[in-house]
């Protein structure tokens, strides 16, 4: 060895002949232990590269394999801790040697450094090395790496044993660093041995075999996280593939793949129930858990697992200030005295330093810095990601609690008000979300105070007292930001409460927007939503005002707390401080600023989660529905003469636990029936009075039985308790005394459908078959039963399509025939039908009787029970059950009633020949179904000019058309959108713009103007310490001056930017909201047939809440970043020019980092917002149709969906966050390598006298600003290219054309009480819905006289409503005229012609708010005159019942009236209206037959002088008419009296009243 040293030794061990000498041993020369420590390290170096080279070689092989060979071995993450430690020890080693070379004048002693670097080059082999053996699984070449850690610990152990001989002490800084070494060595080795001792790998007989963890054999899984190795758990390296290939093509569901178990909802649940159950002792049964200490025991390691990455952070922060003003020390140092320090310590031949002189080297000081920044950095993210995994841990367990508690919520609970529908919308939405921010955000709370201490602490070392006097200004005023910060939240809470009024009210307007247009109510409506919109705005002024206040604090506190020290200093002092001090203190108060402006939200965010707690456990601890034996299927109970008592059915009360049935997943078995089985009894009610749970009796003395296999009725009047009934024996209802009995086999095989249809979110098929399995045979009968063909066809998928909330919106008749169909087609011993009848037409409901009760059901030999107002079905009844006010009025078959109750019976019996008639005059013809087939196809058809496209993607999808290759969809999708940036900030006004853009620039100049001055005053006094001229005096006292004045216009400035941004912002939203309600409201109906209100709504609700509260302090922020980043580059660049050399490989990369960011981060965002909408419908679904589901027993089914629904949204969310942190990571590191340079090029540029001390504190605090901002800059952008697309649709709107509403009359020149006569021409009448469509109604002449009462019937699509609408100018007529009372409509304005004539539609619709308001909204009549029309729709009487008479209140829908009675509403409010004409369309659709009789004569008594136009669907109401039109096709075919009429025996009119003789 040492004859093969000799030859290079010369430069090796320094070029003096004693360093070679061997005489007092070999070992005892420092050279030749150095070089022995350089065999380990090449040993490993020529074993490796082979076996990695081979390695590489054959890894195509390796790429195949899917990402499950993620293996780690014992030790796994101490081991990459321990190389990173030892790679950070072995730079400290060689800046040690070169440090102590250079200070060994004459020589090169390059065995000082060489092996240190061969150590770092060995180090960083060996994790590569146990890298590629892991994931390959071939634990037999650790060997190689076991020997390599023994030999290194020998070989350092002999040099520290050599110090010591030596008396080289821990004084010295390379006996530290050997010393640490060696410990580092010995722990590799054991970290080795416990490898060797898990696996077994060698020496032993037989080696474990070992499997991936269970996710990653699982290929879905594609997050992770969790399994890759430390390094890329802390860089994230594992999304490059994702965040990249999203620039290619967009990321889908798909490519997101599974949760990982660990993080699935299910999980998560079942932990946090547990913890939350097992507060409940048997001691103490009745205590409510505590929610905050069951979160606490699911969810708090990972907590302080974060916290502890949080205050590493934090610590490792405070190195910046340092370092700065280290480095900025030890230049002025060298500069002053370059010849200092030159007795030497010399052992072995070669110079020790002591510990402290290596931080005396300002280069080594900006190696430091880099690697803390680097270091503060990845623990940073580390604690922020850990924190988030855990929010969305905590999201989906809280979800899932929820759920299941909804799923068990007693219905009076639901139908009282007590919980509605809104607030269970907001525990979803609002509540668990807030819990989830502030598990974000929780480890900030204790992590702060530790950060500010320590950094009042610094300054006050640095600066002395004046530092805490700056620093004293943050604290003051940091009660300020959190004043500032609640009342944000209050008037949030304001405008939230505000802008769901509003959007209340234009829900409402968008529902009935025929209705208001016929009416001519538009404006009035309009009007109200834009008065809640200027209460909104209110409270939106108020929260901008606060935005910027809370801006404005944070930009203007540092400049505050730097002129409060630098001014207090002046004048303790009397000279300014050092430019060490003075940057090092700006950059500690820029780190104190942060958390102070945190701190107020995370208070704020604090507060909000104990509310949503609170909330969370009153609704977890709420009434809950019976929890009776049969409720879970346990169907072992004993059976009491084969029935099964139910007890009661009481809502448990609230003291008792609930237990969650999350266990009893599989549905309740459904038992074939056996012969011995059949009991003639279903069920049975006996003695029973049943309640909603206010204490009123709905049902009273029930007693009633259901005969198994036969078709009861349940029949009475409006109101009188029939559907109660159903609910009751379903044990929705309490009941106080009495009881439900079920034969054994019935209760868990039971269908309803509702009388309120109840749709999912899914296609029609979904909805039909309701979970069963599918049988084609089955579907198609129930299809025909429920004659839903037609309507499937017309559908734009059949029966594919989507239906529910979020998809078409059918009519109420299709809807419910689609529950009907449901019901029909589960295999069920019984079903319950609740007036399926009551939306369908005549036709439609004797077909469905006919063949799906009739024929379907009882073909199956199923139990019916049905509820219906029609009573020519009695004769098919095997059983009838009569019901008035709440108790049964008779009970038997037709035959015993008859015998009986002969009074009700001819009741019936006139009623039912009514009936009868109007069965034989009716005909097959234009029914309500078809009508709202026509509707459906209308709808669509008219789609084909703009067919599926939706309208966000038109314009962009017209782009793509011409040349959809490659580069045009990679081009698309990184464009920011600068024109709808630019159409945003214009409708707030020029003015607001140009004073935005230059306070903006204006105050970062002066920004960057007060830093310029403080170097400049710091580096003036370089040795005029010792005497105070006055003429020096003069000067500091000049430079104090300018010093204040600067401060105090960046202060002013820094106000007048944030109040400019947030109010551009407001008066953008201002604008852009008018503009759109203005359009939409008058634009014409076709509009909306084309487009779905789903749409129109969300322009309404979520895009213009984006315009309010989002868009601007974005806009802000990004472009406060912006420009510090932008002025912190100019600055180092004009201190240090060298610097922009740097810059452009830096630029570069970060270009690229944020284009393939704001691509992946926009795709993930989507996936984020898509998947949360079906989760949120899915809840409040569910809670809609809750009796539906617990009658149907799919309590399981939907809780499963539920949870794919939550994981689902969680993986979309967890993979968002995930690539945040993969952009942070990058930014910091980039702007880590910033600063590094910055250091670097200042002190070269200092050796060579360019810039000052002061000015090289300046630029590296500048630079440490940056790594701050840069990943601001990228989030901003990517947020604000996601928030400008709400502009962009908002915008897509605002191109609609409006009808005309001028005319060619001014409204003076109508007369008063025009149309006197009601007389109307029809003159050769064209019109079509638009003009891309064909004519419906083609040259159609008719006159009607003054007072006419006159029937237009016809066939579907004859146009007979477009006839209606023609009346009112609702459609286009481009040829002909209609002349009513001389004056032709189309000159007159459209307020005028539509507020003179009156309608009644086919659908009713009430609006939300007094009965008076639905009657006359303008306020123009007279109490006599409202309760007159009351009376003549016979319900006067109730309206007199209710609490408030004209001011009862009419809630959303007039949900709380009967169809029947909203019908009758809507005669009324015809009534009030004493116009001459009035027309009828098909009005009495949903009535009672008693009631419709009685309308019948009114209307002919009422309107004796009135012109009543009637378009009838059931023929027999126009026989009484004068005169009759027929039409097809849009051509009228007939047109004379009914008689007349009637004699043609070949005419369609006969032909229509003959089809159903």
């Amino acid at each position: 060895m040492e004859q093969l040293d000799g030859g290079k030794a010369l430069s090796f061990c320094g070029n003096n002949s004693s360093a070679y000498s061997v005489a007092t041993g070999v070992l005892n020369n420092g050279c030749f232990v150095d070089a022995l420590n350089l065999v380990p390290h090449v040993f490993l170096l020529f074993i490796t590269f082979p076996i990695l080279f081979i390695g590489w070689g054959s890894q195509s092989s390796k790429v195949q394999i899917h990402h499950n060979t993620w293996l780690h071995f014992p030790g796994h993450n101490m081991r990459w801790i321990l190389t990173f430690l030892l790679l950070f020890v072995h730079v400290c080693e060689f800046a040690e040697g070169i440090v102590s070379n250079n200070r060994v004048m004459g020589t090169n002693h390059l065995h000082l450094f060489v092996p240190a670097f061969m150590g770092f080059v060995a180090a960083t082999t060996s994790v590569v090395y146990y890298h590629n053996i892991e994931t390959s699984n071939f634990p037999k070449l650790l060997l190689v790496l076991f020997i390599y850690w023994v030999l290194a610990f020998i070989t350092k152990s002999i040099k520290l044993w050599k110090f010591a001989e030596f008396n080289v002490g821990p004084q010295h800084l390379r006996f530290c660093i050997t010393a640490m070494l060696v410990i580092l060595y010995g722990l590799l080795m054991a970290v080795e041995i416990n490898v060797i001792r898990v696996r077994k790998y060698v020496f032993f007989a037989n080696p474990q075999k070992v499997k991936p963890p269970e996710d990653l054999q699982d290929l879905g899984v594609r997050f992770l996280q969790p399994f890759v190795n430390l390094l890329s758990k802390a860089t994230y390296w594992w999304m490059n593939p994702l965040i990249i290939g999203a620039h290619k093509r967009p990321i889908e569901l798909k490519k997101i793949g599974k949760l990982p178990i660990a993080m699935r909802a299910l999980t998560n649940y079942l932990r946090l129930k547990d913890a939350y159950e097992d507060q409940r002792t048997p001691e103490d049964p009745d205590r409510a858990p505590s929610i905050w200490r069951s979160m606490y025991r699911a969810f708090g390691r990972p907590i302080l697992l974060s916290s502890t990455f949080r205050y590493l952070a934090d610590l490792l922060g405070f190195a910046g200030p340092l370092c700065i003003s280290g480095i900025v020390r030890h230049l002025k140092a060298k500069n002053d005295d370059p010849t200092e320090g030159k007795m030497k310590e010399t052992y072995l031949g070669v110079y020790f330093m002591s510990s402290t002189e290596l931080l005396q080297n300002s280069s080594v000081l900006a190696v430091l810095l880099f690697l803390a920044l680097i270091l503060q950095r990845t623990f940073l993210q580390a604690s922020y990601y850990v924190t988030i995994e855990t929010g969305i841990n905590m999201r989906g367990a809280l979800l899932a609690m929820i759920y299941n508690k909804i799923l068990r919520l007693s219905t009076s609970n639901m139908s009282m008000g007590e919980m509605t529908l809104g607030q269970i919308n907001n525990l979803v939405a609002i509540e668990t979300n807030q819990l989830m921010w502030f598990l974000f955000l929780c480890p900030n709370l204790w992590a702060m105070p530790v950060q500010i201490v320590m950094g009042v602490i610094l300054l006050r070392h640095l600066l002395g007292w004046s530092a805490v006097v700056g620093a004293s200004v943050i604290v003051l005023l940091a009660p300020v930001q959190y004043l500032i910060a609640t009342k944000l939240a209050d008037t949030q809470k304001n405008t939230l409460e505000h802008s769901t009024d509003r959007l209340k009210k234009t829900t409402e307007i968008l529902k009935g927007i025929k209705l208001l247009k016929l009416y001519a109510w538009e404006n009035i409506f309009c009007d109200s939503v834009e008065d809640t919109r200027g209460k909104e705005l209110t409270s939106l002024k108020t929260f901008a005002f606060y935005t910027s206040m809370s801006i404005f604090m944070n930009a203007a506190i540092p400049i505050a707390a730097v002129l409060a020290t630098f001014v207090t200093h002046h004048f303790i002092n009397e000279n300014g401080p050092e430019p060490s001090e003075a940057f090092a203190a700006l950059a500690l108060f820029h780190i104190l600023v942060t958390p102070l402006f945190l701190l107020s939200t995370v208070v704020r965010f604090a507060v909000k989660a104990l509310v949503s707690v609170q909330k969370l456990g009153e609704f977890l601890q709420s009434d809950e529905i019976g929890d009776d034996s049969w409720r879970n299927g346990d169907i072992s109970v004993s059976f009491e003469a084969g029935k099964k008592p139910l007890g009661m059915t009481k809502a448990i009360n609230r003291k008792q636990p609930m237990r969650y049935q999350m266990d009893n997943y599989e549905q309740p078995t459904r038992r074939q029936m056996r012969p011995s089985e059949t009991e003639d009894v279903a069920v049975k009610v006996t003695g029973g009075s049943f309640t909603w749970g206010n204490n009123l009796l709905t049902l009273s003395d029930i007693n009633i039985r259901i005969p198994t296999g036969q078709l009861t009725m349940i029949v009475g009047q409006v109101g009188c308790g029939k559907s109660s009934l159903l609910l009751a024996m379903l044990g929705e209802m309490q009941a106080i005394e009495g009881g439900v009995y079920w034969s054994n086999k019935n209760r868990n095989s039971v269908a309803y459908a509702a009388q309120k249809s109840w749709l999912l979110n899914a296609t029609v098929e979904e909805n039909i078959t309701f979970g069963s399995p599918f049988s084609k045979q089955r579907y198609k009968a129930v299809i025909d039963a429920c004659s839903l063909q037609p309507d499937i066809d017309l559908l734009p998928f059949g029966d594919q399509t989507e239906i529910g909330e979020r998809g078409i919106n059918l009519s109420g008749g299709q809807r419910q025939r689609i529950c009907v169909a449901r019901a029909l087609y589960q295999n069920t011993n019984i079903v319950f039908l609740d007036d399926p009848f009551s939306a369908l037409d005549i036709h439609l409901s004797d077909h469905l009787m006919q063949e799906g009760i009739l024929k379907f059901l009882q073909d199956d030999k199923r139990t019916v029970v049905l509820v219906t107002h029609k009573l020519q079905y009695l004769i098919h009844a095997d059983w009838i059950i009569a019901m008035k006010d709440g108790t049964v009025l008779r009970e038997g078959t037709l035959k015993d009633i008859q015998t009986h109750d002969v009074e009700l019976y001819d009741h019936w019996k006139t009623l039912m020949n009514r009936q009868d008639q109007e069965l034989e005059k009716d005909i097959q013809q234009d029914s309500q179904t078809t009508l709202e087939r026509k509707t459906l196809r209308r709808a669509f058809y008219s789609r084909e000019a703009k067919s599926q496209i939706d309208d966000e993607d038109e314009e962009e999808e017209a782009e793509e058309e011409d040349d959809d290759n490659f580069s045009t969809t990679t081009n698309r999708r990184s464009k920011i959108p600068w024109k709808v940036c630019w159409c945003y900030l214009s409708s707030g006004g020029f003015f607001m713009v140009f004073l935005m853009v230059s306070s903006k620039l204006v105050k970062h100049s002066v920004i960057v103007a007060i830093d310029y001055w403080l170097a400049n005053w710091t580096s003036s006094k370089n040795s005029s310490n010792a005497t105070m001229t006055p003429a020096v005096k003069a000067e500091q006292n000049y430079y104090l001056s300018v010093f204040i004045v600067l401060c105090a216009a960046g202060i002013t400035l820094c106000l007048i930017t944030s109040l400019s941004v947030e109010f551009l912002g407001l008066s953008s939203a201002t604008n852009l909201h008018h503009n759109l309600l203005n359009k939409i409201i008058h634009a014409p109906v076709r509009f909306f047939d084309i487009t779905p209100l789903g749409q129109i709504l969300n322009r309404f609700s979520a895009d213009t809440n984006i315009i309010d509260q989002h868009i601007p302090p974005t806009l802000e922020s990004l472009t406060r970043s912006t420009l510090l980043c932008l002025s912190a580059i100019g600055v180092i660049a004009s201190i240090t020019p060298f610097f922009l050399v740097a810059l452009v490989p830096l630029a570069v990369a970060f270009y690229f980092i944020q284009k393939y960011f704001r691509v992946a981060s926009k795709d993930l965002q989507d996936l984020d917002d898509s998947t949360q909408l079906p989760l949120l419908c899915h809840f409040s679904e569910t809670a809609e149709g809750l009796t539906t589901i617990r009658a149907f027993r799919h309590e399981a089914r939907f809780k499963q969906r539920m949870l794919e629904l939550t994981d689902t949204n969680n993986t979309a969310y967890l993979f968002l966050s995930a690539a945040n942190r993969w952009l942070e990571v990058r930014t910091d590191y980039l702007g880590a390598v910033i600063v590094l340079t910055a250091a670097a090029a200042s002190i070269w540029s200092f050796h060579y006298g360019l810039p000052s001390g002061g000015l090289v504190g300046l630029g590296l605090t500048y630079a440490l600003t940056v790594t701050n901002y840069l990943n601001w800059v990228v989030r901003n952008l990517a947020d604000l290219e996601v928030q400008m697309a709400a502009v962009k649709k908002v915008n897509s709107f605002l191109g609609t054309e409006s009808e005309n509403y001028e005319g060619s009359m001014d409204a003076s020149q109508v007369p008063e009480n025009w149309p006197q006569e009601g007389e109307i021409k029809i003159q050769d009448l064209c019109v079509r819905y638009d003009p891309m469509l064909k004519p419906v109604l083609k040259h159609v002449n008719a006159y009607i006289k003054p007072g006419q009462k006159v029937g237009i019937c016809g066939r579907t699509g004859s146009g007979k409503s477009s006839l209606s609408l023609a009346l009112f100018n609702m459609v286009d007529i481009f040829e002909g005229k209609i002349v009513i009372d001389g004056i032709d409509i189309c000159k007159l304005p459209l307020q005028t012609l539509r507020s003179r004539l009156s309608i009644i539609l086919q659908d009713p619709v009430l609006f939300s708010g007094s009965i008076r308001f639905n009657l006359d909204p303008e306020k123009m009549c007279t109490d006599d005159r409202l309760w007159e029309a009351l009376e003549i729709a016979q319900l006067k009487n109730m309206v007199k019942a209710l609490p408030g008479g004209l001011d009862a209140v009419v809630t959303e829908g007039g949900e709380n009236f009967s169809v029947g009675q909203r019908q009758l509403f809507c005669l009324a409010r015809a009534f009030v209206r004493k116009s001459s004409i009035l027309i009828m369309d098909e009005a009495t659709a949903s009535i009672d037959m008693a009631t419709e009789n009685i309308l019948q004569k009114v209307v002919m008594t009422a309107f004796a002088d009135r012109t009543v136009v009637t378009i009838a669907h059931r023929v027999h109401t126009i026989l009484t008419a004068d005169l009759v039109i027929v039409m097809k096709r849009g051509n009228i075919m007939e047109y004379d009296k009914p008689e007349t009429l009637l004699e043609q025996e070949d005419g369609m009119f006969a032909s229509f009243v003959k089809a159903d003789m």
